[in-house]
């Protein structure tokens, strides 16, 4: 019987780490496609069900207002049971509620199908972002992280409007799409079942779950990073959700363009979200968590000033959108990634995370679009995207506040942190 080296640990460890990784990505960007889905086929579906514009809007809120509430209390139950049994369930069962939706005869029974996905997006949010953590080595921990949140924004905003155009054309009816899409989850899922293991030190036995799951909530709200890292949450995904809900209307209303032309442009959101996810986080890995977040949120800030103030150009459009989305995704991932996992014990990150993403998904994702809406009647589309520029500006003023968690930073000899509370 052979003795397993080092090396061959070691390589081990790193194999399942990427098969992990690739698996959790995967099933990331899937939530990402179900929930951007409807965005694109929007045109069809609101002729096919007789809806109207606030109708739309109030299938948005749904998914974002359930995702959010669930990933507070999921969250703080993968922490509890492991999270093997979060995550597999919940890329089965938001996979049957997208293909669901796709069978609606009305509004109600669409609203009721959203509604559940997002319980079931927003169980898999932060119980996977904690499994990425617990096989992530600590070098590594924001590019993991980063890579995952990433496909959510690859998959949503850069390719779902294009697989959704496309498959269109060559099926009967947007139902079909839905069902179709719904195929990838099921897959994966079974790919979880064989690969994903719970981490000893988070199975349901450790002793910190014994206290139910307000002990939990009570535990994790004492450390100060979580509470930077929720008000900067909601500046980051009020960034995400209210740029994206309403660059399309400003693209053609304000600034002019055709349809086609306009969704060119906006694929820049998606492509620069899904960069951005990666590379924030990759970058923090070597400069730090605070130093990454404060740049994203002035640079974001700014790239939106230029959107209303002097882009006009469909390229320089694009290029500024990429950098909105860039800064704005990619803050949001790092903060309910490597931010709120580093802010607390690891068998209480997903508990952290859930927070983190709740918090954000409910008045970033869920109130602030409606906000915004509001703005845009009263005063203008451009004063709303400028609201948006000051909320960015306000988060990198939160983001001052952080206190650095980089483990490369900490670990230098030359680290000082000053707590800048005091």
């Amino acid at each position: 019987m052979r003795i397993a080296s080092g090396a061959d640990v070691r390589a081990h460890a790193a194999k399942y780490e990427f098969n992990v990784v690739l698996l959790l990505a995967l099933g990331f960007g899937l939530v990402g496609l179900d929930r951007w889905l409807v965005m694109p086929l929007a045109p069809q579906i609101m002729r096919d069900l007789k809806l109207d514009y606030q109708d739309l809007g109030n299938l948005g809120s749904a998914v974002g207002l359930s995702w959010g509430i669930f990933a507070i209390l999921m969250g703080g139950l993968a922490d509890r049971v492991g999270r093997r049994r979060i995550i597999i369930p919940a890329i089965v069962l938001f996979s049957l509620l997208s293909g669901a939706s796709g069978l609606a005869g009305g509004l109600g029974m669409l609203l009721f199908a959203r509604a559940l996905m997002g319980v079931a997006e927003g169980a898999y949010c932060p119980a996977s972002f904690a499994a990425a953590i617990d096989v992530s080595p600590e070098h590594r921990r924001g590019l993991n992280l980063g890579v995952i949140q990433g496909c959510f924004s690859l998959f949503g905003l850069a390719l779902g409007p294009i697989i959704a155009t496309q498959l269109v054309r060559v099926v009967p009816s947007w139902r079909d799409v839905f069902l179709i899409v719904a195929t990838p989850g099921l897959i994966v899922s079974l790919f979880m079942y064989k690969v994903l293991r719970d981490q000893p030190a988070n199975l349901p036995s450790t002793g910190v779950r014994h206290g139910g799951m307000y002990s939990q909530w009570k535990d994790v709200l004492v450390h100060r990073n979580l509470h930077v890292a929720v008000l900067a949450m909601v500046c980051a995904m009020v960034g995400v959700f209210v740029v994206g809900s309403m660059t399309p209307v400003f693209l053609t209303d304000v600034i002019g363009f055709d349809g086609p032309t306009m969704g060119i442009v906006m694929s820049g959101l998606g492509f620069g979200g899904f960069v951005g996810q990666i590379t924030l986080g990759g970058a923090s890995d070597i400069v730090g968590r605070r130093p990454a977040l404060m740049l994203a949120f002035v640079v974001g800030a700014a790239a939106l000033v230029c959107i209303v103030t002097v882009a006009r150009s469909p390229v320089l459009l694009f290029i500024l959108l990429f950098a909105a989305a860039f800064c704005c995704c990619g803050a949001a991932a790092l903060l309910a990634g490597a931010v709120a996992g580093e802010a607390v014990p690891p068998s209480l990150s997903s508990t952290a995370v859930g927070i983190v993403v709740g918090l954000g998904e409910i008045l970033g994702g869920g109130l602030a679009p409606s906000a915004a809406g509001r703005i845009a009647v009263t005063a203008g589309l451009p004063a709303a995207m400028l609201a948006v520029a000051g909320v960015l500006a306000g988060g990198a003023l939160i983001s001052f506040f952080l206190l650095e968690t980089a483990p490369r930073l900490k670990r230098s000899p030359d680290y000082f942190e000053v707590d800048l509370a005091r």
